[in-house]
């Protein structure tokens, strides 16, 4: 049963889907809206390339609907389905030219011949190719037959794009240059896009929204400053910028604020979101803090109001314009605690092992996350 969502171009769910014994899918529902960059990220495993393959119906749910434009095709082919797929490999065809290998698509789809070539010269346009239509793909680079698999994917005018980590054979730098490309064509073309990847970057560089997969579920769904800023669960705030993550047991607070005693018996109170209710009295929750979150000191010159930890810093990793540095930690847990420090504050710590310093955290930076276990 879908929720009604006049807004919505595709609804799922509740889907389930197994590949022999094993349960791939449990329970995913997802709505994308209309022209939304919608992404599917999660490790590999987790089950959003199935989901995207069901979408686009390559393959079937055990249970669950899928409805496109109010319509519910789960039943229908993938032939018939107003959808096009963009593969990580491009699937061109190398014997046929450029032209060909865009009017592929619509050929099959028995587009008329002067519409087919009225409109190859618009996609090539559209992803500032314009002037390939004779070239063999066998001559272009892997950046060009990407953008050559969009141009074929755009000309069919589908109602949604389905892309499969399309980016994930494309070196770092050409990879960043199509990311902006994409995002920037995506709008133009006022089309809606699910987009898979396991790459955090892309996915937060990219997105209107992002659900985030983990075995076979989705833990979290939102904007990507929702997903970073409020993660609700240990492991999106682990798999998204990394986490410190800590256990807590939650004592009576006030209005607005949960007071927390960590298992090093640290206390601190932690100011709750808008409408996000008080955590129940004696529940064990997890919390979590980000790396950029946690400031160093060599002395104990602190902030007012600052949670403390003492460390011992073990390890700097220098990352070109920042760096990363591991302390361990002195009765708390976990024993480990990841700092990343940008721009000038690298150079307020050294790379000596061993030196004693104090970490330093607000309470405003401490995130509650979930009940533990």
């Amino acid at each position: 049963m879908f929720p009604v969502n006049e807004d919505a171009l595709l609804e799922i769910g509740p889907i389930n889907k197994s590949f022999a014994a094993s349960q791939v899918l449990r329970d995913v529902s997802l709505s994308v809206r209309k022209g939304e960059f919608m992404t599917l990220l999660g490790p590999s495993g987790c089950g959003k390339t199935t989901t995207l393959r069901i979408i686009a119906g390559f393959e079937s749910p055990d249970s669950g609907r899928v409805r496109l434009n109010g319509v519910d095709v789960t039943e229908t082919p993938a032939y018939d389905r107003d959808v096009h797929t963009v593969f990580q490999h491009y699937a061109l065809f190398p014997h046929l030219s450029v032209a060909d290998n865009i009017a592929f698509g619509m050929r099959m789809d028995k587009v008329p011949e002067e519409e087919i070539r009225r409109r190859i010269p618009e996609a090539l346009a559209m992803v500032k190719l314009s002037g390939f239509e004779n070239r063999r793909t066998t001559s272009l680079s892997g950046g060009q037959m990407q953008r050559i698999a969009l141009a074929r994917a755009i000309a069919g005018r589908p109602a949604l794009l389905l892309l499969d980590e399309p980016l994930g054979a494309l070196d770092l730098k050409l990879r960043k240059e199509m990311q902006l490309e994409l995002k920037n064509l995506q709008k133009r073309l006022g089309l809606a896009f699910v987009y898979v990847t396991h790459d955090q970057e892309e996915a937060m560089t990219m997105s209107d929204r992002i659900a985030v997969f983990n075995h076979g579920r989705i833990e979290q769904v939102g904007t990507p400053g929702e997903i970073y800023e409020m993660p609700k669960t240990s492991f999106v705030a682990d798999f998204i910028g990394g986490a410190n993550i800590f256990s807590a047991r939650v004592l009576p607070g006030s209005q607005g604020r949960a007071h927390l005693k960590l298992e090093d018996e640290h206390e601190l109170d932690v100011p709750l979101d808008p409408g996000e209710s008080l955590p129940e009295v004696g529940a064990l929750v997890k919390v979590a803090i980000r790396p950029e979150r946690v400031k160093v000191y060599y002395k104990d010159e602190l902030p007012f109001g600052s949670l403390r930890f003492e460390a011992i810093l073990k390890d700097t990793v220098f990352l070109g314009d920042g760096c990363q540095i591991y302390l361990r930690m002195f009765q708390s847990l976990p024993e480990r605690l990841t700092v990343a420090l940008a721009g000038g504050d690298r150079y307020a710590v050294h790379d000596d092992k061993d030196v004693p310093v104090i970490a330093a955290v607000q309470p405003e930076d401490v995130y509650i996350l979930e009940r533990d276990g």
